[in-house]
């Protein structure tokens, strides 16, 4: 017996995930692409039994083998100009009754087009290993009880909103990571994702799925410690300006905005019977005002937020005398001026590109040897400078310039479109101040402001 959902669509891409050891067979078709379990997915049971004392279930497992086969996916095959594709999946289960689920199966196709922007087709068949985890490790006994789990990065909204939330012993702190990492200076306890992908080759950048995994491990953790409120830590730049702002024919990034996590609580509760609510109490406010809040907590200090990572940039471009953050991303751009609202100074060490004031953006740049790590930056440098002064542009935009997104989140979040318009453009204002004051440290000469005219540095070169 399968379990499948149905799409009039013809899948142009499949992927076939195996169980450890299997053969393909004839079953596969020739033009597919195989993921064998222990090979190109791989699980760490140790970290499985990290979650909860008891261990995990194999629906949770399931449920884990279905993100992993969804990463391949999507990162396996690039897409077209369209950006649409048509993804078909068949992947073995152990609990096939609990996928075969008609509201299962509508929900997670519901989840993952929303998300993604492409069309899946998921087949489920029974798998012949019902025991996948293994012998079980020393459990992590959490001692007080947990009141709210977050999923957990080394970045500033993570950091202050977890703090926001609630004491250390309150909260579960899940890392979704594929490698071990350190704690650092204010951090709680985390874990970490319980698995790695392989073997796709990189194709596709985008990876919006990895919200739909963010979100499913959080929850897994979150049901095993009776935990029923979620708390997603991003302010209201990260989680609406994607949405607000697409890139040019790009779909729009609703990793952290409020419709998908009502699908994706449709989907877990009809999957696990466990109804989790995502929390976002910071939506209606800038980043600039969550540090702000953070900091009148009693024993926070500045030095919580310095020790964070928010760069978008890879390894080799930011190790520029010691790894460092590149300060010019849209990722970096918001982290300073946010930083600067709440009146935190960093080190200008913190950055490649510190000097900001420079008028000529190759002067600020001449730290980087490479040209062409160079015009990488130029490139997400002057893409952030606009999404930035596009977002606070939207500030003064009149009501039937903000209704569709107003509507959009007032029914997400079951509250009236009036009260949902007053607060999405309050956050607006702020940002406005915020990034108008941002830009005034830099100087009238700043590069910054030749790059919202159009202007980019090594174009021309």
């Amino acid at each position: 017996m399968s379990g499948r959902l149905n799409n009039s669509a013809i899948p142009d891409k499949r992927l076939f995930v195996i169980e450890k050891g299997q053969k393909p067979g004839r079953t596969v078709p020739k033009d597919a692409a195989t993921a064998e379990v222990g090979q190109h997915i791989r699980f760490d049971a140790a970290v499985l039994d990290t979650f909860d004392v008891k261990g995990c279930e194999p629906l949770h497992y399931d449920l884990l083998v279905l993100c992993a086969a969804v990463e391949f996916a999507d990162r396996r095959w690039k897409r077209p100009l369209g950006w649409r594709r048509t993804l078909a999946v068949t992947l073995p289960v152990i609990d096939l009754k609990s996928w075969q689920k008609p509201d299962v199966l509508k929900s997670l196709h519901g989840v993952l087009n929303h998300l993604t922007g492409d069309s899946w087709q998921f087949t489920f068949v029974q798998a012949k290993n019902l025991s996948p985890i293994g012998s079980r490790q020393m459990p992590l006994d959490f001692g007080k009880t947990k009141t709210f789990a977050v999923a957990y990065s080394d970045g500033l909204d993570s950091r202050a909103v977890s703090a926001l939330s609630g004491n250390k012993e309150q909260a579960l702190c899940i890392r979704v990571a594929s490698n071990r990492q350190r704690r650092k200076n204010g951090d709680s306890y985390f874990t970490r994702i319980p698995f790695k992908v392989k073997g796709y080759r990189g194709n596709e950048s985008s990876f919006r799925s990895r919200g739909f995994q963010f979100a499913a491990v959080t929850a897994i953790a979150a049901q095993l410690s009776s935990v029923p409120r979620i708390v997603v830590p991003e302010s209201g730049q990260g989680a609406l300006g994607p949405v607000l702002l697409p890139l040019h024919n790009i779909y729009a990034d609703y990793r952290n905005h409020p419709t998908f996590f009502r699908k994706m609580e449709r989907f877990i509760k009809a999957l696990q019977g466990y109804q989790v609510q995502f929390e976002q109490p910071r939506l209606w406010s800038t980043k600039g005002q969550t540090l702000c809040a953070f900091l009148s907590i009693a024993g926070k200090s500045e030095g919580h937020l310095t020790s964070t990572h928010s760069c978008w940039q890879t390894r080799r471009v930011v190790n520029v005398g010691g790894r460092k953050q590149c300060g010019l991303c849209a990722a970096c751009l918001l982290r300073r001026l946010s930083m600067r609202a709440a009146g935190v100074n960093e080190e200008p060490r913190t950055y490649v590109v510190s000097d900001l004031a420079a008028s000529d953006a190759g002067d600020a740049l001449s730290i980087i040897p490479q040209k062409a790590d160079r015009d990488i930056m130029v490139e997400y440098g002057s893409v952030g400078v606009r999404h930035l002064q596009h977002l606070a542009d939207m500030s003064g935009l009149p009501d039937d310039d903000l209704r569709v997104h107003a509507w959009q989140i007032a029914a997400a979040l079951g509250e009236s479109y009036e009260e949902t318009l007053k607060k999405l453009r309050t956050m607006l204002v702020t940002h406005a101040e915020e990034w108008r004051a941002f830009l005034s440290a830099q100087g009238e000469q700043s590069f910054l402001k030749s790059w919202m005219d159009g202007g980019r540095y090594g174009r021309s070169e």
